[in-house]
């Protein structure tokens, strides 16, 4: 009986010693989720330990970390091991370091302009001027917004905001968030990103139909991959999105010190225009070739504020940069609800704002172009509906989309933005109802 109880501890042992060695790597995922996550809510939200832990690390495997707040930064570990560490950076957000850091190591930080303005939204920071229209039934509005909040242990949403001919026409937060709490738009970043693009073609600075720039790419099939192909994720280039494993996403937001590289260095498996791949590394791919085109690196960071962010009065908005000083496009940029509204408004008015023309109208006609491949769900950096990804909407609403449920919806036929912020995604998040309601709600 002793032997036979050794044996069944001895496979037991092996079992646990296999199934450590394999997912031993995973923990330094989690923690460094976990580190991340906790650095960022904190220092640019401001919101507390505990509130973070409770909610926003409460996911499956993140809630294993033990994860606390140090002086400008966040140490995260998993039963002791693999701990993480993510410093905050005045100016440029928060980034996990590694091994490469050297401490102390200080990058330049944008320069901003915060207009005083009191103009009431959008096109300044006053409060929304309390319109009425007669073809809105504000009842209707009222209990469509409230729906997004309804059994909220599942939908966990967080802020919703609906805007009708640039004007606020309903909003609410849920408790502990309100119209100045900076919140993370995780892929909404990617949006963010291609609309620097247009700005830099609408002043005749790059052409997005160019090779792409990347000298590595010279003297072998990938010279053929355009700014448009990479804009639409359609460059044949390798590349794994998957964050529930050790995969090209993963290692790069995890581990890289310069996250523009990991998609550089993929192989071509397949010509461009081929194949649709969605890509976060190709974002930040994007990000290293938009630095190229500026003298310096304080140029770099300077131009998405100067040229669209604060020039919208979109104050609140924070696109962190990695160890290196790269934008994270694919993931990284925080704004209020409100902020994020007046991106949405900016594309409803085709890229005028208040007068002034920032790209041209046609780079919306060019972003909420299907992709070949994408099934009619994807433009360039844009989410669409042209394959009735939403059934109830409009065929011409196209979205800036994030993980858990981030939402900039723009329907251009109805005049509507709609934001929603949250921590969870379809099919827990009722997006339908959301949209199929508000637009009842307008006749």
């Amino acid at each position: 009986m002793k032997k036979l109880l050794k044996r069944i501890v001895v496979v037991l042992l092996l079992i646990f010693a296999v199934v450590a060695f394999i997912n031993y790597p995973k923990l330094n995922l989690i923690a460094g989720y976990a580190s991340k996550n906790m650095a960022s809510n904190h220092f640019i939200a401001g919101r507390s330990q505990e509130k973070i832990i409770a909610t926003d690390n409460d996911m499956p495997l993140i809630r294993l970390a033990d994860t606390k707040v140090e002086r400008a930064s966040a140490v995260a570990s998993v039963f002791g091991m693999m701990e993480r560490t993510t410093v905050c950076r005045e100016g440029i957000g928060c980034a996990l370091v590694n091994d490469s850091y050297i401490t102390g190591t200080k990058l330049p930080r944008p320069n901003r302009t915060f207009s005083p303005l009191e103009t009431p939204f959008p096109y300044g920071n006053g409060a929304p001027i309390d319109s009425v229209f007669n073809n809105v039934d504000y009842a209707a509005l009222e209990k469509a917004i409230n729906g997004a909040f309804v059994d909220n242990d599942i939908q966990k949403t967080r802020t919703v905001l609906v805007a009708y001919k640039n004007h606020i026409i309903g909003e609410r937060y849920l408790e502990g968030f309100s119209e100045k709490t900076p919140i993370l738009g995780w892929s909404m970043t990617k949006s963010i990103l291609a609309t620097l693009y247009g700005v830099l073609a609408h002043q005749q600075k790059i052409d997005i139909d160019s090779p792409a720039p990347v000298p590595e790419w010279q003297n072998d099939p990938r010279k053929k991959i355009t700014i448009d192909h990479l804009l639409r994720m359609q460059s044949g280039l390798a590349w794994s999105e998957d964050y529930a494993s050790i995969s090209d996403v993963t290692e790069m937001l995890f581990l890289d010190s310069d996250m523009t590289k990991k998609q550089l260095f993929k192989e071509a498996v397949a010509a461009p225009e081929a194949i649709w791949n969605y890509s976060s590394g190709t974002t930040n791919l994007l990000s290293g070739i938009l630095r190229k085109q500026f003298a310096t690196h304080q140029d770099y960071l300077d131009f998405p504020y100067r040229e669209l962010i604060d020039k919208i009065g979109m104050h609140s908005m924070l696109v962190e940069t990695d160890l290196e000083g790269n934008f994270v496009g694919s993931s990284y940029a925080w704004a209020t609800t409100r902020d994020w509204a007046k991106f949405g408004i900016l594309y409803l008015n085709r890229g005028n704002w208040n007068g002034e023309q920032l790209f041209a109208p046609e780079w919306v006609d060019y972003i909420s172009k299907a992709t070949a491949g994408s099934e009619g769900k994807y433009g360039a950096h844009f989410w669409l509906n042209k394959g009735g990804r939403y059934p109830n909407a409009p065929r011409d609403l196209y979205s800036a989309n994030g993980f858990q449920g981030q939402r900039v919806f723009i329907i251009p036929s109805k005049d509507l933005v709609i934001v929603r912020m949250g921590l969870s995604q379809a099919p827990d998040f009722r997006v339908n109802a959301l949209l199929e309601g508000v637009l009842e709600a307008i006749n």
